[in-house]
């Protein structure tokens, strides 16, 4: 109880400055400032970072201030303070020196006043961000051209913008013992499974950790455990018509400050194949590129796999067919060709992330010249290798999710592996155990193969085709929500 009671805001300023002043290291820090001033003929000292305060607000607040007369705030300073002279909207008090430490390093401004037990906290903060601008991986020919940001606060106007239902919620929280990092749960209260609302809150609460220094990847990796399986458990996205769409089902999404990536949860492997840019044209456009994004996400992970098994066994290979095999073996084993593009390709990403814009045209012709025809010239490669290994890629390219595709990308070195040393039955075996460890997969308590195991009719059509909205007048059962109906 004494620990408890050293800690509160004192009346005599100069505890009070004392604790504050080595708490936030004033000195030390050369941007967290200290501002003794007299108003009111009453000695008071401003808490701020510097590079957080607006400074015209800030000039403001501080000439309303300096103008106040004694008698004008005799009776009840604090009081008449916060309800009448300081004219800001986002205006509080505390009495904990620790709560206004955090304060203040999130951005606040306090305000300590000489004689009185309560410290007053002013949100002037302004964090340095960019505009919204369309995410570089959820592109479309039409649509909104916002994104989200890397400011908590720019990311729920983004959301409310699209949801203007009075039981939007966004509930906030602060995670890690250093960092503080701020954090928003949203789901809309009429249609959440409210069991999915307070698992998802149990499980960010939960978390005990100091810092969040990946922000929502460090999230992810805390509240969906399975933390060598490389699928995702949850889905990212930086378009905000996007995480509507999924509040308006049931979800829950997550937004953490400092990041430009909402999290969705629950999620199934299907959540991970859908794009924004089916549902911007009409139905039939919709599905056929529904069509074809699946075609290419299962090209990505068994062509390859299934091309090596017909060309390391031609006999089993009808004749009209026959021209799939090798025309020439090469000079390496052709399951290592296979391995050292992989890895290749891998290595080229890497490149190219790290790698200037205006050196991009260079790499482009380097990655040319090592997979193509001149690696094949030498006999590094075949012709065959490279020409399924791009078909791949592609399809790896077209996988909405960049998670999904990287999780794809090690099951196909699996089946690859699995099929050089068993042949047929490894092919078989892997797909099999591939299937049954998705099925036993679970997110938030929903299946990850949902509607396909466990199956429903009506939402698997609307995972293999896109269906009409009009149609769509329904929510996904599997998230129980408490509005089942559009």
């Amino acid at each position: 109880m004494e620990q408890k009671d050293k800690h509160k805001v004192s009346k005599q300023l100069e505890n009070n400055t004392a604790y504050l002043k080595e708490a936030l290291a004033v000195g030390k820090n050369f941007d967290v400032l200290q501002i003794d001033v007299v108003y009111a003929e009453r000695e008071m000292a401003l808490y701020l970072v510097d590079g957080f305060a607006k400074d015209d607000i800030m000039n403001r607040l501080m000439e309303f201030l300096a103008g106040l007369e004694p008698e004008q705030v005799d009776d009840d300073i604090l009081s008449k303070l916060v309800k009448t002279y300081i004219p800001y909207i986002e205006i509080g008090t505390s009495n904990d020196l620790d709560q206004i430490v955090d304060a203040v390093l999130s951005g606040q401004t306090a305000l300590v006043i000489d004689g009185i037990c309560e410290a007053i906290l002013i949100d002037t903060r302004s964090y340095p961000a960019r505009g919204p601008e369309e995410p570089d991986i959820e592109r479309v020919v039409r649509g909104a051209r916002d994104g989200y940001v890397e400011t908590l606060v720019f990311n729920t106007a983004l959301t409310r913008r699209r949801i203007r239902d009075r039981t939007l919620r966004m509930e906030y929280l602060q995670i890690g013992r250093r960092s503080k990092t701020d954090i928003v749960i949203t789901y809309i209260e009429d249609i959440a499974d409210p069991k999915l609302v307070e698992q998802v809150k149990d499980s960010i609460s939960k978390i005990d950790t100091d810092g969040l220094p990946m922000a929502e990847k460090t999230i992810e990796e805390f509240v969906s455990g399975r933390h060598w399986n490389p699928f995702p458990m949850v889905r990212y996205t930086e378009r905000p018509d996007t995480a509507a769409s999924h509040l308006y089902e049931g979800h829950v999404c997550i937004i953490v400050d400092g990041s430009p990536s909402v999290i969705i949860t629950p999620t199934t492997f299907w959540h991970h194949m859908q794009h924004a840019e089916e549902y911007r044209n009409k139905p039939i456009i919709g599905a056929y590129l529904r069509f074809v994004r699946f075609s290419a996400v299962w090209a990505s992970i068994f062509l390859l796999p299934l091309w090596y098994l017909l060309s390391t066994n031609p006999d089993i290979l009808p004749d009209a067919l026959s021209f799939i095999g090798l025309k020439e073996p090469g000079e390496l084993p052709l399951i290592l060709q296979i391995l050292i593009i992989e890895v290749g390709i891998d290595m080229l990403r890497m490149a190219s992330i790290h790698t200037p814009s205006s050196l991009a045209t260079a790499l482009g012709l380097v990655a040319a010249l090592m997979i193509g025809d001149v690696a094949v010239q030498v006999g590094l490669f075949t012709s065959e290798v490279v020409l399924y290994f791009a078909i791949v890629a592609i399809g790896t390219f077209a996988t909405p999710s960049y998670e999904m595709s990287l999780a794809n990308r090690l099951i196909r070195i699996a089946l690859l592996i699995l099929t050089s040393i068993f042949h047929t039955y490894g092919l078989i075996i892997g797909i099999t155990l591939f299937i049954v460890w998705l099925a036993s997969m679970r997110s938030f308590g929903v299946p990850y193969l949902w509607p396909f195991i466990p199956f429903n009719m009506r939402a698997f059509r609307d995972v293999i085709l896109r269906s009409p909205i009009p149609l769509k007048n329904r929510r996904p059962r599997i998230l129980h929500p408490k509005d089942p109906d559009r």
